[in-house]
């Protein structure tokens, strides 16, 4: 069945619109408190709820609590936390439920609602559209008040504490925290290992979260690390779920490159269960050749990181992600965890004395050029007659020694297009030739 609200990352839109306000959170709330009662027999279930940095947070957390409690859950607020660590809470305290206000990265305008099962699990496409189902036409009742406070950063830190095999002691690090989420967490994590950190991003002001910083923004991380002489740079997402790096030449390295490098140290220490990485079909090629070279096995899902996640159980493993900077550390956390990822770079950086421009090799990417057109309107791509012949024409033309992939964003107005193959110069005419097509078909803003 087709959701109407939820998209691949929860709920998510331009605050203040139809598709993002305190009465469309309020039904939300409401909708997942009769799920659990309806569908999983859970009355009175206890709910934490954590938030990002963004100004709408506050009384959008207070709608959702209000319709949760309005169908008889217990609500408890974990406030600025990020999304991992408010799965991690979901876990240590048993709730039946987890609520994350944000819009990861995003701009401050837009924001979001994403559910965490128990044992802070991301709901299923078929638990959504349950939920859905269930949401009543209009708001209804009474403010609940003030929600009492739980500490989720105290847990938070103690798992993430305990990572390292030795202290960071002489370590110049950049973190830049996007003005968001991670700004309580991921400094002085950071700085309990020694690290002597230079700090972008970490003046939340309600209106600058992902602006210009973090991880889409990695140039700005970059140039710090080649003004200190940095060992490295760490920049997060709005929510924290997600990192993108960079080596001590301030160059960037996305997830594939994360991915890449902790698969690899952890087949040569038969660490890798199931010898399996899971990724999306966003993914390099070249993650598959360097991993199944090595001895392992990729296995590839929809874009989304709960679709990596629900592979992952599936097939017992422990290790998987996105191209975006999403990795999933399962026998850490349960779900996405940049800060986790960074540490878990980090470990392998120790144990082999390497830097990360060395370690960053190990990765032979096959070229591969990308766009992202934002259209008017997602019009179903079956009925795109341009696009689809062009996409036909050019899959025709790279045969096996390329591949296309063409969809709409889960979470933005956005068509995006991927084009991998043997040359720079034959995918880059080929996205050329898509963009075009796609132009033709759709109106792009």
């Amino acid at each position: 069945m087709k959701r109407l609200y939820f998209g691949t990352d929860g709920v998510r839109g331009l605050y203040g619109s139809a598709a993002m306000n305190e009465d469309l959170a309020w039904r939300l709330g409401s909708a997942a408190g009769r799920w659990l009662k309806s569908v999983k027999g859970v009355s009175a279930g206890k709910v934490v709820i954590g938030r990002d940095t963004r100004a709408s947070g506050p009384t959008l957390e207070q709608a959702v609590a209000d319709g949760l409690a309005h169908e008889g859950c217990v609500v408890a607020s974990l406030e600025v936390l990020p999304t991992p660590a408010v799965a991690l809470a979901v876990r240590k305290e048993q709730a039946a439920l987890g609520v994350v206000i944000t819009a990861s990265h995003n701009p401050a305008t837009d924001n979001g609602i994403k559910y965490f099962g128990p044992g802070g699990i991301k709901l299923t496409d078929a638990e959504e559209s349950q939920i859905e189902q269930l949401m009543p036409s209009t708001r209804l009742g009474a403010s609940t008040g003030l929600l009492p406070r739980l500490d989720g950063t105290g847990n938070y830190r103690a798992v993430a504490e305990n990572l390292l095999p030795e202290p960071l002691s002489g370590w110049i690090i950049v973190s830049d925290m996007a003005n968001g989420a991670t700004v309580h967490t991921s400094g002085p994590i950071l700085r309990h290992y020694g690290a002597d950190l230079r700090c972008l991003g970490d003046e939340p002001d309600g209106q600058n979260i992902n602006a210009g910083v973090g991880s889409e923004h990695p140039e700005k991380m970059g140039e710090a690390v080649r003004l200190h002489g940095a060992r490295l740079g760490i920049a997060h997402d709005g929510d924290g779920d997600r990192c993108v790096l960079c080596d001590e030449m301030g160059m960037a390295l996305d997830g594939d490159e994360l991915l890449t490098i902790l698969a690899l140290y952890a087949l040569s220490k038969g660490r890798l269960a199931n010898r399996t990485l899971v990724v999306t079909v966003q993914s390099n090629l070249g993650v598959d050749a360097a991993v199944r070279s090595a001895g392992g096995c990729v296995l590839r899902t929809p874009v989304g990181d709960r679709y990596v996640i629900e592979r992952m159980r599936a097939e017992g493993a422990t290790l998987g992600g996105e191209s975006s900077g999403h990795v999933i550390c399962a026998d850490v956390a349960p779900t996405g965890d940049g800060l986790v990822a960074a540490l878990r770079v980090i470990e392998v950086m120790q144990e082999t004395r390497q830097p990360l421009s060395v370690l960053r090799r190990q990765l032979t990417k096959f070229p591969q050029h990308t766009a992202a057109l934002q259209v008017r309107e997602k019009k179903p791509l079956v009925s795109l007659a341009t696009l689809s012949a062009a996409i036909q024409n050019v899959e025709s033309r790279l045969g096996e020694k390329g591949r296309v992939l063409v969809r709409y964003s889960g979470t933005e107005p956005k068509l995006r297009l991927l084009v991998e193959g043997p040359t720079d110069n034959i995918v880059a005419v080929a996205l050329e030739q898509l963009v075009a097509a796609a132009r033709a078909d759709l109106e792009v803003i």
